[in-house]
């Protein structure tokens, strides 16, 4: 799709893999030096000072980071596979890294005796069989996609379009990282209360994964209607998208709302017992709006509006919730008021994003379900 197909010249390519062999080496040395460092002065600056977790946390992230290449060629191929309609395959991938990862952990990490650095290990090998188990489904049941590796010569145009879209869902991806990061510095005055939310945040991704998995379900489904100009289709998408996210995600409130004592049970809260539980009976309100959000991003995609999913985004990650969540923290600390009150910041973040959210779907829907 991103290339068109020039002369194959063996002797030329062979020179230029060289190359690209002595670069990526000397990348590789100071990539390695780099994270080190960096990981270094990130975590020792501000989420911790404890001199193992520290040492544990850089031999983990420093394999998973300089070998991230599986994870990047499976999300490849993924999209290629669902935006051909074969879901089903990708979930196969998915399914299969993840069961070689928990069959690998135990394995490397008491077997061979390598620690965290076994988890890690583990980690990537799973994402590199998984990317290579979805490179054949993608070669093989692919038709509608010519495949060959002489197809090597950037189209500046089709690049263009991809990163118009794309470009806002990698701030988007990113901002997920930095709004955890940013929260861990909030919360810094009482360890309790980061530990409660790193906890919860692991409960929100079970239940947010759903909208997650429905948002790619729906966004190629919306996008081909809105190729073939199908109006109809179009806005059926939209409805029956919208609605089968709201149910997902009461049940997930319900279910996080009535048994918050076994989510705290599962994850072992400890002394942040209770301030994890007032995370998940607070925030857990918020998930109906925050999994609409979420379903309105896929839809934005599908129509090319990249940019009001990048608003959505940046109003649910970072331009709501920090000042929020700041301006609670300041009154806990400063006031004695109960760390609970923080957690409101994410119910207020979400419903405020969500009206945001309707107000840009509403107009993107005018402005391009005008077919000729």
């Amino acid at each position: 799709v991103l290339f068109v197909m020039p002369k194959f010249n063996p002797i030329f390519t062979f020179s230029k893999i060289n190359l690209k062999l002595t670069k990526k080496s000397s990348r590789f040395i100071f990539s390695n030096y780099f994270i080190k460092k960096l990981l270094e002065f990130y975590i020792v600056s501000s989420q911790t000072r404890n001199v193992l977790v520290l040492s544990m946390s850089v031999d983990y992230l420093r394999i998973c980071c300089l070998l991230s290449f599986g994870v990047v060629f499976f999300s490849i191929f993924e999209k290629l596979l669902q935006a051909t309609g074969r879901s089903l395959y990708s979930t196969i991938g998915q399914v299969t890294g993840a069961v070689i990862n928990m069959i690998l952990d135990p394995v490397l990490i008491y077997g061979f005796n390598l620690g965290v650095q076994g988890a890690a290990y583990a980690t990537v090998i799973g994402q590199i069989l998984s990317a290579l188990l979805l490179a054949v489904f993608h070669m093989r049941l692919n038709k509608e996609f010519d495949h060959g590796l002489t197809y090597t010569k950037p189209n500046k145009r089709i690049i263009k379009e991809i990163y118009s879209i794309g470009l806002p869902a990698i701030i988007a991806q990113a901002l997920m990282s930095f709004m955890v990061y940013a929260m861990n510095l909030i919360l810094k005055f009482d360890a309790s209360a980061q530990t409660a939310y790193g906890l919860f945040y692991k409960v929100q991704q079970f239940v947010l994964f759903m909208a997650f998995g429905l948002r790619d379900a729906i966004t190629p489904i919306i996008a081909f209607s809105y190729g073939m100009q199908n109006k109809q289709r179009v806005k059926d998408g939209i409805k029956y998208g919208l609605i089968y996210t709201i149910v997902l995600m009461v049940a997930g409130t319900l279910i996080t709302e009535l048994f918050p004592n076994f989510f705290a049970t599962l994850f072992n809260a400890g002394q942040s017992r209770i301030y994890f539980i007032s995370a998940v009976r607070i925030i857990s309100i918020s998930f109906v709006f925050a999994g609409i959000n979420i379903a309105f991003q896929g839809v934005y995609q599908a129509l090319n509006g990249g940019m009001e999913s990048l608003v959505v985004s940046l109003l649910r990650q970072a331009i709501l919730i920090l000042p929020l969540a700041w301006g609670f923290s300041m009154l806990v600390v400063q006031c004695g008021m109960d760390v609970s009150l923080i957690w409101y910041a994410f119910v207020i973040t979400e419903v405020l994003s969500c009206v945001v959210g309707w107000v840009f779907l509403r107009r993107i829907e005018k402005k391009k379900m005008v077919f000729d």
